[in-house]
């Protein structure tokens, strides 16, 4: 078996127990410990069975450990879809959802006959004319929903382009026959 090439010296396991201890991200956790064991010579398997990781990403947590240190290790991502309205923009969002209807604010456009019931098609348009917002994901404006304390409704079964004279003709000319 080949020798293991990355160890670390005693300053960087201290480094390393140092930053696991005071951390509270649990990704940034995982990552120092699985450094820290394999730079210490414990088994790979039991380090990969510990930590949750595949062989290839341990091998790349400690490469970039040994060449820039604890900081490439920080998770470097920016947030995605949720962070595109500001707390007061959700807090307004919430407002005005609670307030006006769709049929009010979108007027006959409207994802249902009634437009009495805030939908997730009405909510992407809100938003989109309200903040300029769009969302890449269907899941986020349902969770904008949830955030603003509405919840869940089922579309009406009537369809937006029904007419109501037409229908009651449709009946009255076949009961006749």
């Amino acid at each position: 078996m080949a020798e293991r090439k990355f160890q670390l010296t005693s300053e960087q396991v201290t480094e390393l127990k140092t930053a696991y201890i005071q951390s509270n991200d649990a990704n940034f956790s995982k990552k120092v410990l699985a450094i820290r064991m394999y730079g210490t010579g414990h088994p790979v398997n039991t380090i990969l069975d510990l930590v949750g990781c595949n062989r290839v990403l341990l091998l790349k947590w400690c490469r970039q450990y040994k060449e820039v240190g604890l900081e490439r290790l920080v998770d470097q991502r920016n947030g995605g879809n949720h962070h595109k309205l500001t707390p007061t923009q959700k807090a307004d969002l919430r407002e005005r959802l609670h307030r006006y209807t769709p049929r009010q604010v979108l007027g006959e456009a409207t994802a249902t006959a009634a437009g009495e019931h805030w939908t997730t098609a009405d909510l992407k348009q809100v938003i989109s004319q309200w903040y300029q917002v769009t969302y890449r994901s269907a899941t986020s404006y349902t969770t904008r929903m949830a955030e603003s304390g509405m919840s869940y409704q089922r579309t009406e079964a009537v369809f937006k382009n029904r007419s109501e004279a037409k229908v009651a003709d449709f009946e009255e000319a076949f009961e006749k026959n």
